[in-house]
């Protein structure tokens, strides 16, 4: 079983914000494969979707961004879902609006999401797909920008950005995840 992980803060109030942006992934490739995260357990919601390349399964971890690998590993566990058939969805400061890079590897680059992952799991080897969110404007602190919204310029950027990741995902289902990083880096 492969698994698809969109990181994010559950509510509301922090929904379509930039922190939020693997939640969205998830959650476009749940309305397009018409496969709603009604099951709610090891801290999340997912689903479990049965398509030709074998079954998989989609997550949002409901922990707050902070603790998501309590989520992400507990589940792993329970489904013995092996470290190289997941892929992390998530928001990336240090990379222009809607600008994508995959990566098999690597540090947490101070994202707190990545740091609870890489300690749950205990490596820094998963894939992952890292969706650009731009760094804050002169004046606002990081905490602040990443729980705020993207404006009206950059809406049509972030949608396609959603899409492609939607779809560097999809094409992982059949392909080893050296090939999407291939296709899919920097679109």
């Amino acid at each position: 079983m492969k698994l698809i992980i969109g990181l994010g803060n559950p509510g509301k109030t922090y929904a379509g914000t930039r922190h939020n942006i693997g939640f969205e992934v998830v959650d476009f490739l749940a309305s397009k494969w018409n496969a709603p995260l009604t099951q709610s357990k090891f801290k999340g919601m997912y689903s479990i979707i049965h398509r030709p390349e074998g079954k998989v399964m989609l997550l949002k971890p409901l922990t707050y961004m902070n603790l998501s690998g309590e989520s992400v590993s507990a589940l792993m566990d329970y489904y013995e879902i092996d470290i190289d058939e997941i892929v992390v969805i998530y928001d990336d400061l240090d990379l222009p609006t809607g600008q994508l890079r995959l990566r098999q590897k690597g540090s947490a680059g101070g994202h707190n999401g990545i740091k609870s992952l890489i300690h749950h799991l205990g490596t820094q080897q998963f894939n992952r797909v890292r969706i650009g969110i731009s760094r804050p404007p002169a004046g606002m602190i990081v905490p602040d920008y990443v729980l705020s919204r993207f404006s009206k310029e950059e809406s049509a950027e972030v949608e396609e950005a959603v899409q492609k990741s939607a779809d560097a995902c999809e094409f992982w289902l059949s392909k080893p995840f050296i090939d999407v990083m291939t296709k899919f880096n920097g679109a």
